[in-house]
């Protein structure tokens, strides 16, 4: 049985065999391209269930290629990469990546990934739109409107919304928040939480000094409150 298609688009021809062998072995079905062109091409025409996007490509970088495909694609992408500095990282993940592995990575990190990646994707195409009484999240196409408004939020910014939404009334501590929208390596930055935050309270909020949505648990984290 196949439990789904994969893109990669990596110009390193050993770990596009590496990654064909793994995921074809573990029930995955493979498609591959070694250039930014031939990966667009290939997302418009195959649909894949996931792609895995390498960043340094030959022909285009794969920041830029990440942007082109957020314009229409909405399943997970996974940035594999060499690059391990912050600044990368966190420009993918604001971009719309829903996860970032460096190279060398463990096959078995990879599978999990990507089996969580999968899993998730399948829960938002399931989820009905959550109306609120002044703005709604549509999961599935990753927009918020307020007052039938189209909302404008970065990739981090919806991240951390849907997260809050999906968990209403329950209490998210600071480093389960970090874990979830930024990864396990973010969950002693604080303060970076607390700046999107404060972004997010200014876009949803009526008082962003007075929260009604998104409260905040004194030394714990933070707790999405449903305004009915």
């Amino acid at each position: 049985m196949i439990k789904g298609n994969i893109l990669v688009i990596d110009d390193e021809i050993q770990i596009r065999k590496l990654l064909g062998i793994t995921l074809q072995s573990n029930g995955y079905k493979v498609l591959t391209a070694n250039t930014a062109k031939e990966g667009l091409i290939v997302a418009a025409s195959q649909q894949p269930d996931m792609i895995i996007l390498d960043l340094g490509m030959p022909d285009e970088s794969g920041h830029i290629v990440l942007v082109k495909l957020r314009e229409w694609f909405i399943k997970p992408i996974m940035i594999l990469s060499v690059q391990n500095n912050e600044e990368d990282i966190v420009k993918s993940l604001d971009n719309g990546a829903n996860d970032y592995l460096v190279k060398p990575f463990r096959t078995g990190e990879l599978l999990a990934r990507i089996r969580t990646a999968l899993r998730s994707a399948a829960m938002s195409e399931n989820a009905p739109v959550i109306q609120y009484k002044s703005f709604g999240i549509d999961l599935a196409a990753r927009s918020v409107k307020v007052n039938n408004e189209i909302l404008k939020l970065t990739a981090t910014q919806y991240s951390l919304l849907a997260l809050f939404a999906k968990n209403e009334g329950k209490v998210l501590t600071h480093q389960h928040i970090l874990k979830e929208v930024w990864g396990p390596d973010y969950t002693s930055q604080l303060q970076y939480l607390r700046v999107f935050i404060a972004q997010l309270r200014k876009k949803i909020e009526r008082n962003p000094d007075k929260p009604e949505f998104i409260v905040t648990e004194s030394g714990i984290g933070y707790r999405f409150v449903a305004n009915e």
